[in-house]
């Protein structure tokens, strides 16, 4: 880990100056005009419907700050409901969220790129544009049936969420 900072005279004539720590970061950080360029995380899963939907919102949630998050799946399909309760529940609103096919990422600059599920895994073994690719598997909650359905889904959400949290405290 390497800890960025820069020093930054701020008026010479009366010898002030001012030190920032900036962030804490694997691999040097971008500058543009002096701001910080947030690191870019792309989640992807099959159908872009639930798993990865439920990631980018708990991360732009949990580190807003401090990544540009998106998701998108191999294949489009609409958000699940009960993707879209299990986050309710938590207190975080995806009922605006849309999926998205990852075609419209390709080509872009990405820090990470993170795949939630082992089919799109296996069909994106490789990311052009990304520095750092990340599996995680994660059960498919629309496969779950009968009166347990919501349940599965919660279950994941939190699983999500749990491994998120750990992601970040280990310092992404």
């Amino acid at each position: 880990m390497e800890v960025v900072s820069w020093r930054w005279n701020r008026d010479a004539r009366f010898g002030s100056t001012v030190s920032y720590t900036c962030a804490v970061t694997p691999y040097p950080i971008s500058f543009t005009e002096s701001k910080l360029v947030k690191c870019r995380v792309l989640i992807l899963c099959t159908h872009n419907s639930a798993r990865s939907q439920m990631a980018e919102a708990f991360l732009r949630q949990m580190a807003g700050d401090r990544f540009e998050v998106a998701s998108a799946g191999t294949e489009q399909a609409v958000v699940r409901p009960e993707a879209i309760e299990a986050m309710r529940k938590r207190g975080i609103d995806i009922g605006g969220q849309t999926s998205k096919t990852l075609a419209q990422f390709l080509g872009q600059p990405w820090d990470y790129v993170i795949t939630v599920c082992d089919r799109a895994n296996e069909s994106c073994p490789v990311f052009p544009g990304a520095r750092q690719r990340l599996h995680w598997s994660f059960e498919d909650p629309s496969g779950a049936q009968g009166p347990g359905r919501q349940a599965t889904f919660d279950r994941v959400a939190g699983e999500i969420e749990e491994r998120l949290r750990q992601w970040l405290a280990e310092g992404a």
